[in-house]
């Protein structure tokens, strides 16, 4: 039987011990990719080391995302690991509107980036922002105006 561990130091460097080391995917051109999800909006993304340029379906992202929160929000997976201006973002979004686009956007590229530097996945995690968001447009059911909303009554 294996021995008894005495203290909870003793059990932490079984565990360190135990842990695998992962790691990073990445192609021939040193990138890494991922797939992110948000409403109904997909986005590719690929993350490779450089200056920080950030490209949305072949344009600057300042001029794809133009309001300043959708630009903050696609930032937050580097500036929650301390990364910033140290990759170049290169996505392709399609369908949904622009707010779940950046949410796809920002989804990806913390993926891309645990594939990329496996260390930061415990920050991006605590973050959030590995979680993929599930939450979708109701479907409208039949005999209803709207998904819930029902027809005007009138007694008269």
């Amino acid at each position: 039987m294996a021995e008894e561990k005495q203290s909870l130091a003793d059990l932490k460097t079984v565990i360190a011990v135990a842990a695998p080391q992962v790691e990073p995917k990445r192609d021939k051109q040193g990138r890494s990719y991922a797939t992110g999800k948000r409403k109904n909006a997909v986005a590719r993304v690929w993350v490779k080391p450089g200056k920080g340029k950030i490209t949305v379906n072949d344009r600057t992202f300042e001029h794809y995302f133009v309001r300043p929160v959708l630009r903050m929000m696609i930032n937050q997976p580097f500036t929650a690991t301390n990364r910033l201006n140290e990759f170049d973002v290169v996505c392709t979004v399609s369908g949904g509107g622009l707010s779940g686009q950046a949410g796809a956007v920002r989804h990806g590229i913390s993926k891309a980036l645990t594939y990329y530097e496996p260390t930061l996945r415990p920050a991006l995690k605590a973050g959030g922002f590995l979680t993929r968001d599930a939450r979708v447009v109701e479907r409208k059911k039949y005999g209803r105006k709207k998904a819930r909303r029902s027809f005007q009554f009138s007694k008269r």
